[in-house]
């Protein structure tokens, strides 16, 4: 893999490759979770990424099931850069057939988190770099808790400001 990282800025960045469900929930809930981590992105924190394979997803289950959020939907997604889509023929994980090109378009893009609900599918590989090439994936829950929640050195506690 060559590096495309012109600064050091560019190589610690975080980049969070969306999931459809992310994608849906964050336009069915515009208070939610999963539209917080699309606002937060303005703030510099990290850079929010899809492919049109999840969009199209998204769209199509929000068509069905929630018609007159298809708007911010589509001002959501305007917000969020869309990278190249894979056919999932080249996916490292044993994942069904639908979630590989996922998980692919999410290594192709370097990108350090893939966020998703389904924990059905991709919960084996949650929180396991390894067998997902580099990629953590998480839950929109986990990556907020492990982001925001300050780290602590083992064996050291912190104490409480007030």
């Amino acid at each position: 893999m060559e590096c495309h990282f012109k600064t050091l800025e560019e190589a610690i960045l975080i980049r969070l490759f969306l999931d459809a469900n992310v994608l849906f929930t964050a336009a069915h809930n515009p208070s939610g979770k999963a539209a917080l981590i699309i606002d937060l992105r303005t703030q510099g924190h990290w850079e929010v990424v899809t492919c049109s394979y999840a969009i199209e997803e998204a769209r199509r289950n929000l068509s069905m099931k929630f018609p007159d959020h298809l708007e911010r939907f589509e001002t959501l997604i305007s917000a969020i850069t869309r990278v190249p889509s894979r056919s999932g023929q080249n996916c490292p994980t044993p994942l069904p057939e639908k979630d590989r090109p996922i998980l692919e378009a999410a290594i192709h893009c370097e990108a350090t988190h893939l966020l998703t609900g389904d924990i059905k599918d991709f919960g084996p590989f949650m929180n396991h770099a390894k067998p997902t090439s580099g990629v953590i994936i998480q839950t929109v829950s986990e990556f907020l808790d492990s982001f925001l929640k300050p780290k602590s050195k083992k064996g050291i506690k912190r104490k409480k400001l007030f």
